[in-house]
């Protein structure tokens, strides 16, 4: 079990690093003025009240350096939890010519219906059977998973594909190919392949209800799918999820009010702890 103090305080440090370097932009190399704002958009300017752009100058400002946010902050959970952890790690295998074509058909059925018959719904046991029953000439293979992480205590491989809490249905689609392929070789490169998501915003796994991915997995009850904590403990060891929400709560606040204050230059409203995880 990784020690929960170090791993939040790596989490923590990774944050702040990003989060510094948003505020030295917004407030120093790159802030929004008011004046150049509505000389370049007079219209605008005429019609909507500056705090709306100023709102939208740090959002562009904030968007981009965390857009891979939750790929660092998974390899900082695996080097400080199980040992080891890489971004859009490579992993080459040869899977059979049938398999291939079974992976194909299995993802055709599942966006559409078939020769008069329906779609079918996402079933992970069933539909890795019938892949696995393929046969034929072995096909060399690459897959880059978005997280790769090694158990060194235990001597275990996976790979994560590692989406926002609510992905869009053709980013998943990808994803389940990857994972059916990481499944299908032979020999196995990885202990385990899984779409993951970081945060649940529907509480636990049972009541996640974003229908996107959903054509694509059984999001309730498939093994290949970790939402929230089974992602976290799995990729960092016991109580990583709960130091993940400790760090981020405890210098969410902190950002939140000198955002209020040196951004805005309002004081923070009561309410400003709503919307910590």
């Amino acid at each position: 079990m990784a020690d929960q103090q170090q791993m939040k305080a790596a989490i923590q440090a990774v944050i702040k690093k990003m989060m510094d370097r948003v505020m030295h932009n917004v407030l120093l190399k790159d802030p929004f003025i008011k004046e150049d704002h509505r000389a370049k958009k007079p219209l605008y300017a005429a019609l909507v009240p500056d705090e709306i752009f100023k709102g939208s100058h740090f959002e562009r400002r904030f968007v981009t350096p965390f857009g891979s946010a939750w790929e660092t902050l998974a390899v900082v959970a695996a080097n400080e939890g199980i040992g080891y952890g890489a971004i859009n790690h490579s992993i080459h295998g040869t899977v059979k010519a049938e398999r291939l074509r079974r992976i194909q058909e299995v993802l055709n059925r599942l966006e559409h219906a078939v020769g008069g018959q329906k779609r079918i719904k996402p079933d992970w046991d069933t539909e890795l059977a019938y892949i696995l029953d393929g046969d034929g000439e072995d096909i060399p293979v690459s897959v880059v998973c978005d997280v790769y992480a090694e158990d060194r205590t235990n001597n275990k491989k996976y790979a994560f594909e590692l989406k926002a809490p609510l992905p869009n249905s053709d980013q998943t689609k990808v994803s389940k190919e990857k994972i059916l392929k990481l499944y299908s070789m032979e020999p196995l490169k990885v202990d385990g392949a899984y779409y993951a998501l970081p945060y649940n915003p529907y509480g636990c796994k049972e009541n996640y209800a974003w229908s996107f991915p959903g054509r694509w997995f059984n999001m309730q009850e498939d093994e290949v799918v970790l939402i929230g904590d089974q992602f976290w403990e799995k990729i960092g060891g016991l109580g990583t999820y709960q130091s993940f929400i400790d760090a981020v709560n405890e210098i969410g606040r902190e950002y939140k009010d000198r955002i209020y204050r040196e951004f805005l230059g309002i004081e923070p409203p009561a309410d400003a702890d709503e919307g910590l995880l």
